[in-house]
């Protein structure tokens, strides 16, 4: 009696394979369209005479102009850091086993992502009149050893980093509590096991796997933070839309000056994307590697020996 034999694995996976791609007339459509409407947009803009775009190019390299650029930089670069440590404290605080400890967390987050920062940035500014004076010193209306004039101490500067850093810190609390709870328990308990004091575990074991999922979203945060600085106008905060107002109320070249810290602001913000996306390849390393591993442990066996 004759047997029929079925084709192996491997002659089936040596088939030829004659796909042929669909046609897509809307995807072809939509890019003409897209393509016109994009340089439309450009020759409406360059040929434009009410741009003044030599104004623009007058000052794009103005001194009072890069001045502001570098308070922008100085206010988005501190208020970060500030609001990172102020986030990490808070995080930690929040999965922490103290009750008070939690709720004071809890406490500083509600109130600092409920109220609008617009409104923080004009309470620190005029913190003054709720206290004339700060000092170091006995509490309870003790004596004081030093004393500073609120009016002198706060500077537009010092309100817009306050302002910026502890509302940053309440947003960036939240980030670090997910990238926390996002590491395996497995890895705190064993780490314990071996010895490790609870700091030890969050520094060496915790963090450093967290910061997989913590770093996009600081990095969105950061170019947030480049443009959000701009509210330190209202406080005359001496960044870079506050200089740009201050020339085009002189000069009364209002679109061109704010199309000028409109160019700064995208130079800004691509330079941090570049760098936030060096930053997350970096962190990815590790991960990627133990994918890669993965798929090719689950490669089927004897596709080539067939």
């Amino acid at each position: 009696m004759e047997v029929t034999k079925t084709p192996q694995a491997a002659d089936v996976a040596d088939l030829p394979i004659d796909a042929v791609r669909p046609p897509r007339p809307g995807r072809w459509v939509a890019g003409v369209v897209a393509g016109f409407a994009l340089i439309w947009l450009a020759y409406t803009i360059i040929v434009n005479e009410n741009l003044h775009w030599d104004v623009i190019a007058e000052y794009l390299t103005d001194g009072r102009v890069l001045g502001g650029l570098w308070v922008t930089i100085q206010l988005t670069v501190l208020s970060m850091v500030i609001g990172l440590a102020l986030g990490i404290l808070a995080a930690v605080m929040q999965l922490s086993g103290s009750p008070v400890l939690r709720g004071t967390s809890a406490l500083y987050t509600w109130f600092f992502r409920g109220t609008p920062l617009l409104v923080q940035l004009i309470f620190w500014f005029n913190i003054g009149l709720v206290f004339p004076s700060f000092g170091i010193g006995v509490p309870f209306d003790g004596p004081k050893l030093i004393e500073w004039q609120a009016n002198e101490l706060i500077t537009p500067f010092t309100a817009a980093l306050l302002g910026l850093a502890i509302n940053e810190g309440a947003y960036m609390a939240e980030i670090v509590r997910a990238g926390i709870r996002s590491v395996d328990p497995g890895q705190r308990e064993a780490a314990e096991a071996l010895g490790m004091s609870h700091r030890q575990v969050l520094r060496r074991v915790v963090l450093p796997q967290a910061m997989r999922v913590i770093i996009p979203p600081t990095g969105n945060q950061f170019i947030s933070m480049l443009k959000t600085t701009s509210m330190v106008s209202v406080i005359a905060g001496a960044e870079l839309l506050t200089v740009s107002q201050r020339i085009y109320l002189g000069n009364f070249e209002v679109i061109a000056m704010l199309i000028v810290a409109s160019i700064w602001y995208i130079v800004l913000t691509t330079i941090a994307s570049v760098g936030q996306h060096f930053i997350e390849k970096r962190f990815e390393r590790g991960h990627h590697a133990l994918q890669v591993r993965v798929r090719r442990n689950l490669r089927p066996f004897g596709r080539g020996n067939a």
